[in-house]
């Protein structure tokens, strides 16, 4: 199954870092460390191979792949030795990413979106086209009326004024070329009732949102054990550190606080209650694309002894993101070519806000994403046979 992986941001240190991942899966330079679907529960004929993945994508900004991956080498987030081995590769990726369009309506932007995903099908013979944002994190946009409906939307689309947000946008633009669409960050994206619309009629699947990375990964596999154990959390909080173009983002405001709510709201999903404390998430520049976070978690006992546990992480961003992206733009091609549209819920696993209804311990999902995957594996097994 030959799949666009289409990228927003295609030219920030996740998409580069999922680029040059792929590629070296496929020379076969590198292992699948960090691969969910490569795990034996997931691997099978209904996910397409690596060998199968085509890159291309948009972006405002302007650096080659070549000398972002050479930075990205530079900061200790990729080997050298890839980078060096992978350079006509990642040269002849460079024409399928495209700059950003920006129109004079909402409209025109969304139809250049639509028309440069269409082109990349049609050039490549593509089976399916994957739309993931690994842009930066945008602010919580206002309520708008239109947000509800498709067809107030599309009329108010036409309009001078903006009414969706730019991750939004580039969703509704995947969705009306019959893209899947994953959103990686904690931005709006296809989370519209009008976008959900659109999806189901144009028979397109979406995921997200906000991959879950780090310490929000932690809190998900911990969360659990003092909620079976009966043990009441009284406050977990948690500081955050990181530098990179996203910490760069993430200390303006108004990101800031869309991320830190995205962040915190996993523990009152698995505890059933909202503990006291805050995530509060610091940009420091000279830690570069590497990430540190420190939680505090008190909580009491039998008889109501006091008690504390506290964690550090420490790890980079893009590293750990770029396999989960390679992960999300498979499952949701396949899910795709097995006829699913709308919402793909199963894919809770992977985020730290998931759309739809489903489990947010760790454990849990990854029992529905298994056997999410074998219902794929099943109808690949009985179409095979069926040819």
């Amino acid at each position: 199954m030959r799949t666009g992986v289409w990228l927003i941001g295609a030219r920030g240190s996740v998409a580069v870092t999922s680029i040059v991942g792929a590629l070296a899966l496929r020379a076969g330079l590198a292992d699948a460390t960090g691969c969910v679907t490569e795990l034996p529960p997931l691997r099978g004929p209904a996910l397409p191979g690596f060998a199968d993945l085509v890159f291309g994508g948009h972006d405002i900004a302007a650096t080659p792949l070549v000398k972002k991956a050479d930075a990205l080498a530079s900061a200790g987030v990729v080997p050298s030795r890839l980078v060096t081995a992978l350079h006509a590769e990642l040269a002849g990726i460079e024409p399928q990413i495209r700059p950003l369009p920006a129109l004079a309506t909402q409209a025109e932007t969304a139809a250049a979106i639509t028309a440069d995903l269409a082109a990349f099908r049609d050039r490549h013979q593509l089976d399916q086209v994957v739309v993931v944002n690994v842009s930066t994190t945008e602010p919580a946009p206002p309520p708008h009326p239109a947000h509800q409906r498709l067809a107030a939307l599309v009329e108010a689309l036409a309009g001078s004024q903006p009414v969706l947000p730019p991750s939004a946008l580039a969703a509704y633009a995947a969705l009306q070329a019959g893209c899947g669409y994953v959103d990686f960050t904690p931005s709006t994206g296809a989370r519209l009732p009008a976008l959900d619309e659109l999806a189901r009629q144009r028979s397109a699947p979406y995921a997200g949102h906000d991959g879950k990375t780090g310490e929000t990964l932690v809190k998900a596999v911990l969360a659990p054990m003092f909620a079976l154990r009966n043990l009441q959390v009284r406050s977990w909080s948690g500081s955050n550190l990181l530098g990179g173009g996203d910490g760069a983002n993430l200390a303006e405001p108004a990101a800031n606080a869309a991320k830190s709510a995205s962040k915190q709201r996993v523990l009152a999903e698995i505890l059933g209650y909202q503990p006291q404390g805050h995530t509060r998430i610091e940009y420091v520049d000279d830690i570069g694309d590497f990430k540190t976070a420190w939680d505090l978690i008190t909580f009491s006992g039998f008889l109501g002894t006091a008690m504390r546990m506290e964690f550090t992480w420490h790890g980079c961003d893009s590293a750990l993101a770029a396999p989960l992206v390679l992960d999300l733009a498979r499952l949701t091609a396949a899910a795709q070519h097995a006829g699913r549209s709308g919402p793909l819920p199963e894919l809770g696993f992977f985020f730290k806000d998931p759309i739809g209804d489903g489990p947010h311990a760790l454990g849990d999902q990854w029992r529905v994403l298994v056997e999410f995957v074998a219902g794929l594996q099943d109808r690949a097994t009985d179409a095979g046979g069926a040819r």
